[in-house]
């Protein structure tokens, strides 16, 4: 990595202002794309109105002598992916609230998620053309979220606009420029390129396309670029009209194609000067991807918690909150922040109603925090992400067995977990009902074994019925401590007498385990 990036910090001579990188987030209909479509038409310069915009993930608006770069990606992708691959590509948020809506779900993951990647956030209160358009509203809900405005002597700048007529516009976009210059963005356009890729895919044509974001320096056609995993020779480089250019200065966003592979969004891309040495780096990385894979970046959990603190890793346990009614979110999130003591801070990053969804788990993934539930379960595709991504969820009944449980886990103190040994299943083949003992189901172990001790779980069509424990296990008259693969036997429940033909009997044992 070394010989052939160039890291080193830039001199203050070599620094020049360069533009703001904008990303417009928002709740699903309150008008985001509108917005942007109307920011995109107004502002073409006259030469090229009419000439299609491609859709490359990003372009540049002009406004008099400035120009802001825009990303078009969907959702929080340019701050979860992008920070959980480490990428900094975002200046400036625009937080798009409806006059009539106010503040949703949504809006309120989109501020968390700009909070969490310490992006400064402009509010564009959109639809002001709408007769129940109401803007104190929204400015009074968004104090509550730590959002104060200027005009009540805060520091978020809120512009009402309107999608549809134009209105406010122009005041939204000079609004950018002056947060802009107050963060005195500059780089180096002078210096072998650097920056992220914001999106790609594979074309029929023309091969892997990359849409790259250039942060710093200059890209050429013909440079050699590292990407990720990827590595290959700029071949072509198109704007975002299509127009073939030769060179990229920092903020522009570019379509590169003549790399080996697709490479993924939130990659950092660099320019280098030996093509060997990049496809060398590039092998060395994916070997350590290997490893990495092999024992992966710890993240967070309850379970190693303390170590953590111990070894000085974790100095804040984020944490997000989900819960079936606001009231408890509020609750959990006082009691938890509550528990902060000299090591650790405990920071709730983002609180919500419903069910643990997508955005939850690439929010937990991208800032190593852990989720609680209370009452809602997570859907399936955050389940399954989280398992990927090792991100640690925890779902209570109880507001206060939680507040326990991470409250022993910062004391390396958490009661041992119970684990599910699953011994073995067996099929009904038919119902016996006997007086004075109740109903038998007659059954064929059909996997592993049933132990008398066993607790067994009702399975009928897929569906959990129930679950109980043994009361007796026979084989023919003789009762017996467990009947194993293969063979028949009589199984009686304690309580559960509804046995149906067909039923799948799961026997399993819970045992005590603590994580090394």
């Amino acid at each position: 990595e070394e010989r052939i990036i160039d890291d080193s910090e830039d001199d203050d001579e070599n620094l020049v202002p360069r533009a703001p990188v904008v990303v417009v987030m928002g709740h699903v209909d309150h008008g985001k794309t509108s917005l942007l479509d109307k920011i995109r038409n107004a502002h073409v310069t006259a030469t090229e109105a009419g000439g299609i915009t491609q859709h490359i993930g990003a372009y540049r608006v002009q406004l008099g002598d400035r120009t802001i770069t825009f990303l078009d990606t969907p959702g929080h992708a340019a701050f979860t992916t992008m920070r959980a691959r480490g990428a900094q590509v975002t200046d400036i948020a625009i937080l798009v609230v409806a006059a009539d809506d106010g503040i949703m779900p949504q809006t309120i993951e989109a501020i968390n998620h700009a909070k969490a990647a310490n992006v400064s956030i402009i509010v564009a209160i959109n639809k002001m053309d709408k007769p129940g358009a109401n803007p104190d509203h929204v400015l009074q809900q968004l104090t509550e979220h730590e959002l104060v405005p200027e005009e009540w002597g805060g520091d978020t700048p809120c512009i009402p606009v309107s999608a549809l007529t134009g209105d406010g516009i122009d005041d939204l976009l000079e609004m950018v420029t002056l947060v802009a210059d107050m963060k005195e963005l500059k780089a180096n356009p002078d210096r072998a390129a650097k920056g992220t890729v914001i999106e790609a895919r594979l074309d029929k044509g023309r091969g892997p396309v990359a849409t790259v974001l250039v942060q710093n320096g200059t890209l050429h056609t013909g440079d050699i670029v590292v990407a990720g995993m990827t590595v290959g020779r700029v071949r072509a480089m198109t704007d975002e009209r299509g127009r073939r250019i030769h060179e990229a200065g920092p903020s522009v966003p570019v379509e590169v194609t003549g790399l080996d592979d697709v490479p993924v969004g939130g990659d950092i891309f660099n320019a280098v000067s030996d093509e060997r040495l990049a496809r060398e780096l590039v092998e060395q990385r994916r070997n350590e991807q290997k490893e990495e894979m092999f024992n992966s970046r710890t993240k967070v959990t309850l379970d190693n918690l303390f170590d953590q603190m111990q070894q000085g890793e974790m100095k804040e346990l984020k944490i997000i909150v989900k819960a079936d009614v606001q009231g408890s979110v509020e609750a959990v999130r006082q009691s938890l922040e509550k528990l902060s003591n000299e090591e650790v801070r405990v920071v709730v990053i983002h609180g919500g109603v419903g069910a643990i969804n997508e955005s939850d788990v690439m929010l937990a993934n991208a800032s190593n925090a852990i989720i609680v539930g209370f009452n809602v379960r997570p859907d399936p595709v955050a389940e399954a992400n989280a398992k990927r991504d090792s991100v640690d969820m925890r779902l209570y009944r109880i507001i206060y067995d939680c507040i326990e449980e991470i409250e022993s886990a910062m004391k390396g103190m958490l009661a041992p977990k119970f684990r599910e040994v699953a011994l073995g299943r067996a099929e009904v083949r038919e119902v016996y009902k006997i007086s004075n003992v109740g109903t038998i189901a007659g059954s064929h172990v059909i996997s592993g074994k049933i132990t008398r001790a066993a607790q067994i779980r009702v399975v009928r069509d897929g569906i959990v019925i129930t679950e109980d424990k043994i009361a007796s296990l026979r084989r023919f008259k003789d009762d017996v401590k467990e009947v194993a693969d293969g063979y028949d036997c009589g199984i009686g429940l304690e309580r559960f007498n509804d046995i149906k033909e067909g039923d799948i009997l799961e026997a399993f044992v819970m045992e005590e385990y603590r994580e090394s």
